[in-house]
């Protein structure tokens, strides 16, 4: 919202005189670093305000923490940040994811608030009978927001949203396999492979392939009568659609390889 429009509504709903409002908006348009921090240290108003020297003292030691982290220009104190609540005691936060760079350099932008929170040390004593406080620090995080803001920027980027971690099916194309296969997705499991089954006894071929498609598991690694007979599995990239036989000991490897960044 405008600063505008907050200072009519400060004096036109709330009752404050423009002169006070006035003064309010001199801070609250402010947004900054460290720099901003120690300006305001020693601001004759805000340094005769045990208060405001209390916060900002906070804030800076903030900073300082922020700047170790190396972190520092991905944040920025807002004094025009407020929280819908007011059980918050100390430091409040918003996290607002920005668009990325274009390609012909325009400045980020926010595309929104993902996330919001802060300190709050009087909320847990007012449940506690005998009023104990508990210093407290917590934050609330829009998943639908960032779920949808993914899908948008895969859907962007044409690239197909995953929504498992399995990095390779195992599949028989024959019936009376499913040994084979539990004792195959065994041996990648020990191997540090994330591995997946239909656990029906004698799923079809084309469904165990379909599910992969649908689920954007890269790879299958069909076993089969003839592969048992040969010693070898077969490899199948999902996107492709190319398989080649693999000798079973090297099958980790190889999905390893194929998997590799």
């Amino acid at each position: 919202m405008p600063w505008e429009e907050v200072r009519s509504e400060m004096v036109g709903e709330k009752g404050l005189s423009p002169e006070a409002a006035d003064r309010i908006g001199e801070y609250v348009q402010l947004h900054g670093g460290m720099d901003l921090i120690e300006q305001l240290l020693q601001d004759p108003k805000l340094s005769q305000n045990k208060v405001a020297k209390e916060g900002l003292g906070d804030m800076k030691l903030l900073f300082e923490y922020l700047a170790l982290f190396g972190i520092t220009g991905k944040i920025s104190f807002d004094l025009s940040l407020a929280r819908g609540l007011d059980y918050y005691t100390g430091i409040i936060i918003e996290a607002v994811l920005l668009q990325q760079e274009n390609d012909h350099g325009e400045e980020s932008v926010s595309v929104g608030s993902v996330a919001g929170g802060g300190r709050y040390d009087d909320l847990v004593a007012t449940f506690d009978p005998k009023g104990r406080k508990v210093p407290c620090v917590g934050v609330s995080i829009g998943i639908e927001r960032i779920f949808s803001i993914l899908e948008h920027r895969m859907k962007a980027s044409g690239e197909k949203v995953r929504t498992t971690e399995t990095q390779v099916m195992v599949a028989t194309p024959q019936k009376h396999l499913l040994s084979a296969r539990l004792k195959l997705i065994s041996e990648l499991w020990d191997a540090g492979i994330k591995a997946e089954m239909m656990y029906r006894k004698d799923p079809k071929l084309l469904k165990q392939l379909q599910y992969c498609e649908d689920m954007g598991i890269p790879l299958v690694a069909i076993i089969g009568e003839q592969e048992l007979r040969d010693g070898v599995v077969k490899l199948r990239d999902v996107a492709t659609r190319k398989e080649v036989d693999i000798p079973r000991e090297e099958l980790a490897t190889e999905i390893r390889r194929r998997l590799e960044p």
